[in-house]
């Protein structure tokens, strides 16, 4: 499709880009209507104002939208006694964006509806068809925009001519007058399948009239077959690059719209990133205040109690009381804890009752295991300790 264009031509530019004067004359010899500012009688004041419904004038632009006025050259009859009633062409000012004569005069005109008509369906459609037979100009501007998709992103490229000659469009034509009689002339730009080179970025392009044969059949009324003319442009001098992206508001305008700009390399979103599941790091993964149940430190006399579990073990202990479902502590099945035996190997229990002769000593430790941060209350002095007992000799 076609929806934003460069358009800074002069009328003798426009001439020339159309090849009205390749036959020897002077292209801006080339008749025009309103190009310029029109301005009507204001018969009580007896003075000139501007008009403020329809400003009927061509203002060059680098970011020209559908409403826009821009130079259109169609085929005219000219006027009696100069030529016999013989066409001509002519460089008219019309507004981009078709309003069909049948609207109806008290309806707002939508320029935004039909600023584009399919090329391959322009027979099928009333607002087109009748206006094939003697309705068909051209438009000529210097580059055009279209956007490329990257999921909810769009970003703008310029097209143009390698050699920045103007680009010419096929385009329709057609005149509507308002409730208070006034005439208002609009165009359409046809499209058609975008080229091979040019399909990565839209699936429509405008149809180029690239040369002066095409530009001839296009004008002339007389051609049967238009079909020719209507495909793809897929010469090799059209080319682009990527524009900045204020492109897509209507009022941003000036060099800017067309300064080319560098893509930021297409790396992974970092939104992806911060949602994307990390990598446990399984030396960091359990808590240091989470540690197995052989939490004393080891001497000579301990040297026979278990060994710290290996690291698959350590981590299946971690999983379980992440879940709250550890029976870390848990005696065997079939088997009861006592209150002389609670995780100390039967070893130390000997080696106990050896060293002390004719000593009632009672060890009491805990039936419940040791939970985090809390540490076995000191007896005091009403019960012997294996400690107390080694001290006092």
């Amino acid at each position: 499709m076609c929806g934003r264009a460069r358009c800074t031509l002069n009328p003798g530019q426009v001439a020339q880009a159309c090849r009205l004067a390749d036959g020897g004359g002077d292209a801006s010899s080339i008749p025009t209507l309103q190009m310029d500012r029109y301005s009507r009688v204001n018969l009580e004041c007896s003075s000139y104002i501007p008009i403020n419904f329809e400003e009927l004038t061509y203002r060059p632009s680098y970011n020209v939208s559908p409403g826009a006025y821009l130079p259109v050259v169609a085929a005219r009859k000219e006027a009696k006694g100069s030529g016999e009633g013989r066409e001509a062409p002519v460089i008219h000012c019309m507004k981009w964006g078709l309003v069909p004569s049948f609207t109806k005069k008290t309806e707002k005109p939508d320029h935004f509806k039909m600023f584009n008509a399919r090329s391959e369906s322009i027979k099928e459609k009333a607002s087109f068809r009748r206006l094939i037979p003697t309705n068909r100009c051209l438009v000529a501007v210097e580059g055009f925009y279209e956007w490329k998709k990257d999921g909810s992103r769009k970003q703008p490229y310029y097209i143009h001519f390698k050699d920045h000659r103007p680009l010419v469009f096929a385009a329709l034509y057609d005149s509507w007058v308002n409730s208070e009689g006034e005439i208002l002339h609009t165009f359409t730009i046809l499209t058609t399948r975008s080229s091979t080179a040019l399909q990565w970025l839209h699936d429509r392009m405008p149809v180029i009239l690239g040369n002066k044969g095409s530009i001839d059949v296009w004008l002339e009324k007389s051609t049967p077959k238009l079909e020719a003319v209507l495909g793809p442009y897929e010469d090799s001098d059209l080319v682009w690059y990527p524009v900045t992206t204020a492109v897509g508001k209507p009022s941003f305008d000036g060099p800017e719209c067309i300064k080319e700009i560098k893509l930021k390399s297409t790396g992974e979103n970092p939104m992806s990133k911060f949602f994307a599941k990390k990598k446990v790091d399984k030396s960091q993964s359990e808590p240091e205040h989470k540690k197995s149940s052989n939490e004393f430190p080891q001497t000579d006399a301990f040297g026979s109690v278990k060994d710290e579990p290996d690291a698959e073990e350590t981590e299946e202990l971690t999983k379980e009381e992440k879940n709250g479902k550890s029976d870390h502590f848990a005696p065997p099945k079939g088997e009861t804890i006592g209150p002389d035996v609670c995780g100390i190997k039967r070893e130390f229990e000997e080696m106990a009752t050896n060293s002390i002769s004719q000593t009632e000593t009672a060890i009491v430790l805990p039936a419940s295991p040791v939970k985090k941060g809390k540490s076995v209350k000191s007896t005091g002095d009403r019960q012997a300790s294996l400690l107390s007992y080694f001290g006092k000799r």
